[in-house]
């Protein structure tokens, strides 16, 4: 039997642009694609902090260190320029892995610059203190 786990996550990134009159899609600074593990044209699922929306797209690869992350298409009314976003992909995974599985999970600043996750959960602390 297989499980449905969490692959990679970039937490937190904020949209530099919205493209409307590009075909569909979502474009990541390439840096970021490999710190979370992503491939271009992989599925990813986005949830907007900003607006509440949820909607699925696939990865277009972004200049790398650019900081780029570029909603296309329909998906530009989804999140637009300056929204708070989780980008996430998912993967199937023999139960037999999964204790000791462990996705990719990549944390970035206002500017979409890798931070460290422990200065995260040490903000986190301080503000839910």
């Amino acid at each position: 039997m297989n499980l449905t786990l969490l692959k990679s996550k970039i937490h937190r990134a904020t949209v530099t642009e919205a493209n409307l009159y590009y075909e569909g899609s979502i474009t990541i600074d390439k840096d970021l694609m490999d710190a979370a593990d992503l491939l271009p044209y992989e599925q990813v699922h986005i949830f907007n902090l900003t607006n509440g929306e949820r909607f699925i797209t696939y990865v277009i690869e972004g200049d790398r260190g650019s900081g780029v992350i570029c909603t296309n298409g329909a998906a530009a009314h989804c999140a637009r320029k300056g929204d708070c976003l989780i980008i996430v992909a998912f993967l199937s995974i023999e139960n037999e892995k999964v204790n000791t599985y462990k996705p990719k999970l990549v944390y970035v600043d206002q500017d979409n610059k890798r931070v460290d996750a422990e200065l995260i959960d040490k903000k986190l602390v301080k503000i839910l203190g």
